[in-house]
């Protein structure tokens, strides 16, 4: 019995730590975690925005749970850029939705096509895709198919603007982030995480300065409430929520890690004695991963091929 008991605490233990959490944030906008990157979901009487659709292996939970939050057609997918933490449901998802182009006389939505769209930067689309001869890292059914340029796209649903807002050069070439004004919420994809130092993917066009750009928008946009606390919420690429003295914190030490990094060129350093050296080790506490691409060394390596692709 107590054997068979043991079994049942595995087997439940095994199936929570299977389940996505689903929080909401403010307004009309909720979180959903546990499927790769952070999900964001705004609801409301004309449909579903997902901004972000996790792993291709969660796709399924994911479409689950929100059909727990809303009936209402998936209408938009944006991609905060092209990862598959962050892209790898966008087939199913797009499936589970549709296109609606109008409304008849009584308010009611008419015309609808199959699938959702799927908003992105410019970039995002041709990294997901391939040239000709090569082949392509995402199925096309994943893909982008509304892309903007420069600037921002924008949208009104549910009585609500949404901004896409175009951050040049910063986790990668493809990055934005997604201001849903009427709810006061920001959803920064991978330009802002609390998992980890910020990776800064060079091979993918990303740099020290272009992500220092991106933080320094996401708090001209951001307004607190009282004390620093509360106001506007920031939904992170991974990780917990957030305000504006969260990302200023992160900002700041951005800014001091680079600076230092830039100090040790200047005095002739390479970059193994730069790691050695632990500019880090004052926020390595706070910020640095275990493993994988948001460790001190690849955040200090990174910025430093930053730096020296300057030159």
């Amino acid at each position: 019995m107590k054997q068979m008991f043991l079994m049942f605490l595995v087997a439940a233990a095994a199936a929570c730590a299977q389940d996505l959490t689903v929080l909401p944030v403010q307004g009309n906008v909720y979180l959903i975690n546990g499927a790769g990157g952070n999900i964001a979901v705004q609801i409301g009487p004309m449909g579903v925005v997902v901004v972000d659709t996790g792993t291709a292996q969660d796709a399924d939970r994911v479409v689950a749970a929100i059909r727990k939050l809303s009936d209402k057609p998936i209408q938009y997918i944006i991609n905060t850029e092209m990862q598959p933490e962050h892209t790898g449901g966008n087939v199913v998802l797009r499936k589970a939705g549709v296109t609606i182009t109008g409304a008849n006389v009584a308010g009611n939505l008419t015309d609808a096509g199959v699938g959702a769209q799927i908003i992105a930067h410019e970039n995002v689309l041709n990294r997901m895709s391939a040239p000709t001869g090569k082949v392509a890292v995402a199925p096309e059914a994943a893909w982008p198919t509304e892309t903007f340029v420069s600037g921002q796209k924008e949208i009104f649903f549910n009585d609500e603007p949404v901004e896409v807002k175009f951050q040049p050069k910063a986790h990668t070439d493809g990055d934005s982030i997604v201001m849903f004004r009427h709810s006061d919420v920001i959803v920064t994809g991978d330009v802002f995480t609390t998992t980890g130092y910020p990776v800064i993917d060079l091979e993918r066009g990303g740099s020290i300065q272009g992500e220092l750009d991106a933080l320094n928008n996401i708090l001209d946009l951001a307004v607190p409430k009282h004390d620093e606390e509360g106001g506007t919420y920031i939904i992170p690429g991974h990780g917990r929520v957030c305000d504006e003295f969260d990302v200023l914190e992160y900002r700041d030490m951005v800014t001091i890690v680079r600076d230092r990094v830039q100090a040790w060129i200047k005095k002739g350093m390479t970059l193994d004695q730069i790691k050695a050296a632990h500019l880090t080790k004052d926020y390595d506490a706070r910020y640095a991963a275990k493993g994988g691409a948001g460790t001190s060394d690849a955040f200090v390596e990174s910025v430093y091929k930053s730096l020296m692709a300057k030159k």
